[in-house]
């Protein structure tokens, strides 16, 4: 099974390092309709009192005005993949290692597993690199989605098992 690879264009912009602050940004872009699958944000060590905060997707006028009003721009200096694909042990390692043996250094990687699925957003430091990675990225062979156990012993013909409570001696 191949990997789902495409380019994304990811906002970023400063917030302030205090309550609230990831809020207020979030929430122009929510009264805007914009429906975000993205949001990291951090301090930034080097500048105390200062955050940074990168979304994405951005699509459409209103969401793309919402979000310039709001201090965001596109990181176009962060060419950025979006990877989706089965979950399953060692997937991380193996899509790195493909990145890795291209001789690329990253600039970040942020990943999530639900469902079955992973979503990984990985940032470099140059186009001709992410479009290097895609390339090989789209080449893995990551076999099939895993069946949670509920889903295999429906597969299998079996009702999944219940807990039992154990009974309390008084």
């Amino acid at each position: 099974m191949a990997l789902n690879v495409t380019a994304q264009i990811v906002w970023a912009g400063d917030i302030p390092d205090s309550p609230g602050g990831l809020a207020e940004k979030l929430g122009a872009l929510a009264k805007s309709g914009a429906n975000l699958e993205f949001v990291i944000a951090r301090r930034r060590p080097e500048e105390p009192g200062r955050g940074v905060v990168f979304i994405s997707p951005v699509k459409g006028k209103a969401a793309e005005d919402a979000a310039t009003s709001s201090g965001l721009s596109k990181a176009m200096d962060v060419p950025t993949l979006r990877v989706e694909g089965p979950d399953q042990p060692g997937i991380g390692q193996c899509m790195l290692r493909a990145i890795a043996d291209l001789g690329i250094n990253l600039r970040g990687v942020s990943a999530a597993a639900i469902g079955g699925k992973f979503v990984t957003y990985i940032g470099f430091y140059r186009a001709d690199e992410a479009s290097r990675a895609a390339q090989a990225l789209r080449d893995l062979d990551v076999g099939k989605p895993r069946k949670s156990a509920s889903k295999a012993q429906k597969a299998a013909g079996k009702a999944p098992t219940k807990t039992k409570k154990a009974k309390r001696r008084r």
